[in-house]
Protein backbone atom coordinates (compact mmCIF):
# COMPACT_ATOMS: atom_id res chain seq x y z
CA UNK A 1 0.00 0.00 0.00
CA UNK A 2 1.43 3.48 -0.59
CA UNK A 3 0.90 6.23 1.70
CA UNK A 4 1.26 9.89 1.03
CA UNK A 5 2.98 11.90 3.39
CA UNK A 6 -0.32 13.96 3.20
CA UNK A 7 -3.57 14.55 1.30
CA UNK A 8 -4.76 17.91 1.23
CA UNK A 9 -7.64 16.94 -1.46
CA UNK A 10 -9.69 14.74 1.33
CA UNK A 11 -10.94 17.13 3.33
CA UNK A 12 -12.55 18.32 0.34
CA UNK A 13 -13.51 15.43 -0.53
CA UNK A 14 -15.21 15.17 2.93
CA UNK A 15 -17.16 18.71 3.14
CA UNK A 16 -17.49 19.12 -0.46
CA UNK A 17 -21.29 20.00 -0.66
CA UNK A 18 -20.73 22.43 2.74
CA UNK A 19 -17.28 23.84 1.05
CA UNK A 20 -19.06 24.77 -2.52
CA UNK A 21 -22.29 26.26 -0.67
CA UNK A 22 -19.80 28.73 1.16
CA UNK A 23 -18.19 28.88 -1.88
CA UNK A 24 -21.02 30.32 -4.05
CA UNK A 25 -22.78 32.13 -0.92
CA UNK A 26 -19.39 34.39 -0.86
CA UNK A 27 -19.51 34.80 -4.95
CA UNK A 28 -23.43 35.62 -4.99
CA UNK A 29 -22.18 38.25 -1.79
CA UNK A 30 -20.25 40.43 -4.43
CA UNK A 31 -18.31 41.35 -1.05
CA UNK A 32 -15.06 40.17 -1.06
CA UNK A 33 -12.73 41.72 1.46
CA UNK A 34 -13.60 42.73 5.55
CA UNK A 35 -17.18 41.48 5.32
CA UNK A 36 -19.47 39.34 7.24
CA UNK A 37 -17.66 36.25 6.63
CA UNK A 38 -14.50 37.51 8.05
CA UNK A 39 -16.64 38.78 10.98
CA UNK A 40 -18.42 35.57 11.53
CA UNK A 41 -14.98 33.62 11.49
CA UNK A 42 -13.50 36.16 13.94
CA UNK A 43 -15.94 35.79 16.43
CA UNK A 44 -16.38 31.61 16.20
CA UNK A 45 -12.70 31.11 16.24
CA UNK A 46 -12.52 33.67 19.36
CA UNK A 47 -14.64 31.35 21.33
CA UNK A 48 -13.81 28.47 20.44
CA UNK A 49 -10.05 29.31 21.49
CA UNK A 50 -11.73 30.94 24.75
CA UNK A 51 -10.60 34.29 24.11
CA UNK A 52 -12.33 37.59 23.74
CA UNK A 53 -10.61 38.80 20.21
CA UNK A 54 -9.95 37.38 17.45
CA UNK A 55 -8.30 39.22 13.83
CA UNK A 56 -8.23 37.25 10.35
CA UNK A 57 -4.64 38.60 8.68
CA UNK A 58 -3.19 36.99 5.70
CA UNK A 59 -1.28 34.62 7.12
CA UNK A 60 0.81 32.78 10.25
CA UNK A 61 3.88 34.78 9.85
CA UNK A 62 2.30 38.20 9.38
CA UNK A 63 0.07 37.29 12.72
CA UNK A 64 3.25 36.74 14.86
CA UNK A 65 4.79 40.05 13.55
CA UNK A 66 1.26 42.61 13.53
CA UNK A 67 0.93 41.06 17.41
CA UNK A 68 5.11 41.89 17.98
CA UNK A 69 4.37 45.66 16.13
CA UNK A 70 1.11 46.27 17.94
CA UNK A 71 3.50 45.88 21.21
CA UNK A 72 5.45 48.20 20.12
CA UNK A 73 8.41 45.78 20.02
CA UNK A 74 11.55 46.69 18.02
CA UNK A 75 15.07 47.42 16.97
CA UNK A 76 17.17 47.23 20.00
CA UNK A 77 14.58 44.72 21.78
CA UNK A 78 15.36 41.23 22.00
CA UNK A 79 12.45 38.17 21.85
CA UNK A 80 13.29 34.86 23.40
CA UNK A 81 11.98 31.87 20.87
CA UNK A 82 12.90 28.50 20.63
CA UNK A 83 16.28 27.03 18.84
CA UNK A 84 13.56 24.28 18.08
CA UNK A 85 11.22 25.71 15.60
CA UNK A 86 9.93 26.41 11.96
CA UNK A 87 11.80 29.53 10.91
CA UNK A 88 9.03 31.64 11.34
CA UNK A 89 9.07 31.98 14.44
CA UNK A 90 12.18 33.60 14.31
CA UNK A 91 11.69 35.82 11.02
CA UNK A 92 8.39 37.57 12.65
CA UNK A 93 11.21 38.74 15.23
CA UNK A 94 13.32 39.73 12.60
CA UNK A 95 10.97 41.58 10.64
CA UNK A 96 9.80 43.94 13.36
CA UNK A 97 13.97 44.83 14.27
CA UNK A 98 14.18 42.96 16.80
CA UNK A 99 16.92 39.97 17.94
CA UNK A 100 15.69 36.17 18.36
CA UNK A 101 17.38 34.97 21.59
CA UNK A 102 17.32 31.35 21.27
CA UNK A 103 16.62 29.09 24.17
CA UNK A 104 17.27 25.01 24.39
CA UNK A 105 13.71 22.46 23.89
CA UNK A 106 12.67 19.75 26.84
CA UNK A 107 14.34 16.35 24.94
CA UNK A 108 11.06 14.93 25.39
CA UNK A 109 8.75 17.41 23.84
CA UNK A 110 10.37 19.44 21.33
CA UNK A 111 9.32 22.39 23.42
CA UNK A 112 11.25 25.21 24.67
CA UNK A 113 12.53 24.30 28.34
CA UNK A 114 11.26 26.45 30.85
CA UNK A 115 14.21 26.20 33.03
CA UNK A 116 16.40 27.85 30.63
CA UNK A 117 14.23 30.88 30.14
CA UNK A 118 15.62 33.19 32.74
CA UNK A 119 19.35 32.67 32.43
CA UNK A 120 19.00 34.62 29.10
CA UNK A 121 16.80 37.68 30.14
CA UNK A 122 18.57 40.75 30.04
CA UNK A 123 17.10 44.26 30.26
CA UNK A 124 16.44 44.68 26.81
CA UNK A 125 14.14 41.42 26.52
CA UNK A 126 10.53 42.55 26.04
CA UNK A 127 8.96 39.26 24.90
CA UNK A 128 8.97 35.47 25.25
CA UNK A 129 7.53 33.57 21.81
CA UNK A 130 6.82 30.28 22.61
CA UNK A 131 5.68 27.54 20.06
CA UNK A 132 3.24 24.70 20.48
CA UNK A 133 5.67 22.92 18.34
CA UNK A 134 3.77 19.48 16.49
CA UNK A 135 0.92 19.99 17.74
CA UNK A 136 1.53 19.17 21.76
CA UNK A 137 1.29 22.55 24.41
CA UNK A 138 4.55 23.96 25.39
CA UNK A 139 4.28 24.14 29.46
CA UNK A 140 2.62 27.45 29.91
CA UNK A 141 2.57 27.95 33.70
CA UNK A 142 6.25 28.27 34.85
CA UNK A 143 6.84 30.52 31.24
CA UNK A 144 4.12 32.68 32.33
CA UNK A 145 5.91 32.92 35.79
CA UNK A 146 8.96 34.47 34.35
CA UNK A 147 7.54 36.37 32.34
CA UNK A 148 5.29 38.20 35.31
CA UNK A 149 8.37 38.30 37.21
CA UNK A 150 10.30 40.52 34.62
CA UNK A 151 7.66 42.09 33.08
CA UNK A 152 7.76 40.72 30.13
CA UNK A 153 5.14 39.29 27.78
CA UNK A 154 3.91 36.09 26.25
CA UNK A 155 3.19 35.58 22.81
CA UNK A 156 1.91 31.54 21.40
CA UNK A 157 3.02 30.74 18.10
CA UNK A 158 -0.31 28.31 17.95
CA UNK A 159 0.15 27.81 13.91
CA UNK A 160 0.31 23.83 14.65
CA UNK A 161 -1.66 23.70 17.70
CA UNK A 162 -5.32 24.78 16.68
CA UNK A 163 -7.79 23.10 19.12
CA UNK A 164 -4.80 22.11 21.67
CA UNK A 165 -5.18 22.10 25.42
CA UNK A 166 -3.07 23.33 28.49
CA UNK A 167 -4.34 21.87 31.78
CA UNK A 168 -7.59 22.41 30.27
CA UNK A 169 -7.19 25.67 28.71
CA UNK A 170 -6.85 26.17 25.31
CA UNK A 171 -4.15 27.04 22.90
CA UNK A 172 -4.28 30.68 21.97
CA UNK A 173 -5.73 31.77 25.40
CA UNK A 174 -2.33 31.08 27.48
CA UNK A 175 -0.10 34.13 26.76
CA UNK A 176 -1.28 37.80 26.18
CA UNK A 177 -2.02 37.19 22.39
CA UNK A 178 -1.50 34.49 19.88
CA UNK A 179 -0.42 33.82 16.22
CA UNK A 180 -2.34 31.11 14.16
CA UNK A 181 -2.00 29.95 10.64
CA UNK A 182 -4.66 28.60 8.49
CA UNK A 183 -1.98 27.46 5.78
CA UNK A 184 -3.76 24.07 4.30
CA UNK A 185 -1.94 21.38 5.91
CA UNK A 186 -2.33 22.73 9.42
CA UNK A 187 -4.97 21.33 11.78
CA UNK A 188 -7.48 24.00 10.40
CA UNK A 189 -6.28 24.54 7.35
CA UNK A 190 -7.72 27.19 4.27
CA UNK A 191 -7.30 26.45 0.64
CA UNK A 192 -4.66 28.81 0.45
CA UNK A 193 -2.76 31.16 3.07
CA UNK A 194 -4.62 32.74 6.08
CA UNK A 195 -3.73 33.33 9.27
CA UNK A 196 -4.99 35.38 12.90
CA UNK A 197 -4.58 36.30 16.15
CA UNK A 198 -6.66 35.60 19.41
CA UNK A 199 -6.09 37.51 22.39
CA UNK A 200 -8.32 38.67 25.39
CA UNK A 201 -6.25 42.19 25.59
CA UNK A 202 -9.05 44.51 23.67
CA UNK A 203 -6.96 47.95 22.75
CA UNK A 204 -4.03 45.14 21.38
CA UNK A 205 -6.84 44.19 19.26
CA UNK A 206 -8.20 46.69 18.06
CA UNK A 207 -4.31 48.11 17.47
CA UNK A 208 -3.89 44.61 14.78
CA UNK A 209 -7.33 45.44 13.45
CA UNK A 210 -5.96 49.11 12.68
CA UNK A 211 -2.07 47.52 11.31
CA UNK A 212 -3.94 44.74 9.36
CA UNK A 213 -5.77 47.16 7.11
CA UNK A 214 -3.05 50.19 6.24
CA UNK A 215 -3.23 51.61 9.36
CA UNK A 216 -6.71 52.93 8.69
CA UNK A 217 -10.29 52.32 11.03
CA UNK A 218 -11.85 54.76 8.84
CA UNK A 219 -11.16 54.09 4.57
CA UNK A 220 -8.98 56.76 3.60
CA UNK A 221 -7.83 57.81 7.17
CA UNK A 222 -4.39 56.75 8.05
CA UNK A 223 -3.82 56.95 11.91
CA UNK A 224 -0.56 54.71 11.57
CA UNK A 225 1.66 53.30 9.15
CA UNK A 226 0.01 50.15 8.69
CA UNK A 227 -0.02 47.06 6.61
CA UNK A 228 -1.97 45.26 4.29
CA UNK A 229 -2.59 41.62 5.84
CA UNK A 230 -6.26 40.87 6.19
CA UNK A 231 -7.89 37.53 6.00
CA UNK A 232 -10.44 37.20 2.76
CA UNK A 233 -13.80 36.37 2.72
CA UNK A 234 -13.69 33.36 0.60
CA UNK A 235 -11.11 31.85 2.89
CA UNK A 236 -13.14 32.62 6.17
CA UNK A 237 -15.92 30.92 4.68
CA UNK A 238 -14.59 27.77 3.95
CA UNK A 239 -12.83 28.35 7.25
CA UNK A 240 -16.16 28.04 9.08
CA UNK A 241 -17.25 25.00 7.45
CA UNK A 242 -14.04 23.37 8.34
CA UNK A 243 -14.13 25.05 12.22
CA UNK A 244 -17.32 22.67 13.01
CA UNK A 245 -15.23 19.79 12.50
CA UNK A 246 -12.22 20.76 14.21
CA UNK A 247 -13.06 19.15 17.36
CA UNK A 248 -13.81 15.84 15.41
CA UNK A 249 -10.75 15.81 13.32
CA UNK A 250 -8.32 16.48 16.37
CA UNK A 251 -10.03 13.35 17.51
CA UNK A 252 -9.18 10.99 14.77
CA UNK A 253 -5.66 12.17 15.05
CA UNK A 254 -5.64 11.27 18.55
CA UNK A 255 -6.54 7.66 17.20
CA UNK A 256 -4.08 7.65 14.73
CA UNK A 257 -1.76 8.58 16.99
CA UNK A 258 -2.66 6.28 19.70
CA UNK A 259 -2.49 3.21 17.33
CA UNK A 260 0.96 4.27 15.91
CA UNK A 261 2.32 4.45 19.49
CA UNK A 262 0.85 1.05 20.61
CA UNK A 263 2.09 -0.90 17.11
CA UNK A 264 5.52 0.78 17.50
CA UNK A 265 6.63 0.64 20.90
CA UNK A 266 9.57 -1.19 21.40
CA UNK A 267 11.36 -1.01 18.18
CA UNK A 268 14.94 -0.57 20.02
CA UNK A 269 16.55 3.06 19.61
CA UNK A 270 13.73 4.52 17.33
CA UNK A 271 12.12 7.27 20.21
CA UNK A 272 8.63 7.59 20.04
CA UNK A 273 7.04 11.06 21.06
CA UNK A 274 6.00 11.76 24.80
CA UNK A 275 3.34 14.34 25.97
CA UNK A 276 2.75 14.89 29.73
CA UNK A 277 -0.01 14.24 32.05
CA UNK A 278 -1.06 17.80 31.41
CA UNK A 279 -1.41 18.20 27.82
CA UNK A 280 -3.81 17.22 25.59
CA UNK A 281 -2.09 17.66 22.24
CA UNK A 282 -3.84 18.04 18.87
CA UNK A 283 -1.13 15.55 16.83
CA UNK A 284 -0.48 18.34 13.78
CA UNK A 285 2.62 15.98 13.32
CA UNK A 286 3.50 12.55 14.24
CA UNK A 287 7.26 13.01 15.18
CA UNK A 288 9.85 10.04 15.45
CA UNK A 289 13.31 10.35 16.49
CA UNK A 290 16.09 7.67 14.58
CA UNK A 291 19.99 7.58 14.65
CA UNK A 292 20.06 7.04 11.01
CA UNK A 293 16.93 9.57 10.14
CA UNK A 294 18.26 9.60 6.66
CA UNK A 295 18.18 5.80 5.65
CA UNK A 296 14.98 5.43 7.39
CA UNK A 297 13.37 8.10 5.29
CA UNK A 298 15.01 6.39 2.58
CA UNK A 299 13.66 2.65 3.35
CA UNK A 300 10.66 3.96 4.07
CA UNK A 301 10.20 6.31 0.63
CA UNK A 302 11.05 2.43 -1.47
CA UNK A 303 7.80 0.93 0.56
CA UNK A 304 6.02 3.87 -0.62
CA UNK A 305 5.05 5.74 2.45
CA UNK A 306 5.89 9.07 2.15
CA UNK A 307 7.65 11.14 5.24
CA UNK A 308 8.90 14.37 6.24
CA UNK A 309 11.84 16.04 8.17
CA UNK A 310 10.65 18.70 10.41
CA UNK A 311 12.86 20.66 10.17
CA UNK A 312 16.32 19.37 8.91
CA UNK A 313 18.06 22.95 9.63
CA UNK A 314 17.63 24.52 13.12
CA UNK A 315 17.12 28.37 12.42
CA UNK A 316 20.36 29.23 13.85
CA UNK A 317 22.07 27.50 11.39
CA UNK A 318 20.19 28.68 8.36
CA UNK A 319 22.29 31.61 6.10
CA UNK A 320 19.40 34.07 6.99
CA UNK A 321 20.76 34.17 10.12
CA UNK A 322 24.72 33.88 9.34
CA UNK A 323 24.39 37.16 11.22
CA UNK A 324 23.99 36.13 14.20
CA UNK A 325 26.79 34.15 14.26
CA UNK A 326 25.92 31.08 15.99
CA UNK A 327 28.16 27.97 14.97
CA UNK A 328 27.53 24.37 14.82
CA UNK A 329 26.86 22.95 18.18
CA UNK A 330 26.00 26.27 20.22
CA UNK A 331 22.55 24.37 20.65
CA UNK A 332 23.27 20.80 20.86
CA UNK A 333 20.16 19.64 21.58
CA UNK A 334 18.47 21.65 18.88
CA UNK A 335 20.82 20.46 16.34
CA UNK A 336 20.24 16.81 17.42
CA UNK A 337 17.04 16.47 16.58
CA UNK A 338 17.35 18.21 13.29
CA UNK A 339 19.63 15.07 12.68
CA UNK A 340 16.99 12.67 14.50
CA UNK A 341 13.58 13.64 13.45
CA UNK A 342 11.10 11.99 11.20
CA UNK A 343 7.37 12.55 10.57
CA UNK A 344 5.27 10.08 9.29
CA UNK A 345 1.70 10.26 7.12
CA UNK A 346 -0.65 12.27 10.38
CA UNK A 347 -3.99 13.59 9.53
CA UNK A 348 -7.92 12.91 9.79
CA UNK A 349 -8.58 11.18 6.26
CA UNK A 350 -5.50 8.47 7.60
CA UNK A 351 -7.53 4.81 7.37
CA UNK A 352 -6.33 2.72 9.99
CA UNK A 353 -5.32 0.10 6.92
CA UNK A 354 -2.70 2.98 6.24
CA UNK A 355 -1.73 2.83 9.55
CA UNK A 356 -1.26 -0.47 10.34
CA UNK A 357 0.68 -0.12 6.58
CA UNK A 358 2.53 2.15 7.67
CA UNK A 359 3.72 0.36 11.06
CA UNK A 360 4.39 -2.89 9.13
CA UNK A 361 6.63 -0.70 6.63
CA UNK A 362 8.84 0.41 9.53
CA UNK A 363 9.13 -2.41 11.52
CA UNK A 364 10.28 -4.01 8.56
CA UNK A 365 13.17 -1.90 8.02
CA UNK A 366 16.58 -3.37 8.87
CA UNK A 367 19.19 -0.53 10.38
CA UNK A 368 22.22 -1.54 11.99
CA UNK A 369 21.72 0.90 15.02
CA UNK A 370 18.03 -0.49 15.02
CA UNK A 371 19.00 -4.20 15.74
Amino acid sequence: MTVPFLDLKAPYVELKEELDAAYRRVMESGWYILGREVEAFEQEFAAYCETKHCIGVGNGLEALSLILRAMEIGPGDEVIVPANTYIATWLAVTHVGATPVPVEPVEQTYNLDPALIEQVVTPKTKAILVVHLYGQPADMDPINAVAQKHGIKVIEDCAQAHGGRYKGRRAGSLGNAAGFSFYPGKNLGAIGDGGAVTTNDAELAERIRILRNYGSRIKYHNEVVGYNSRLDELQAALLRVKLSRLDEWNERRRLVAAQYLQGLRGQGQFSLPSFPDWAEPVWHLFVVRHGQRDALHKALGEAGVGTMIHYPVPPHLQPAYAGLKFNDGDFPMSGRMAREVLSLPMGPHLTEAESSSIINAIKKVRLASWM
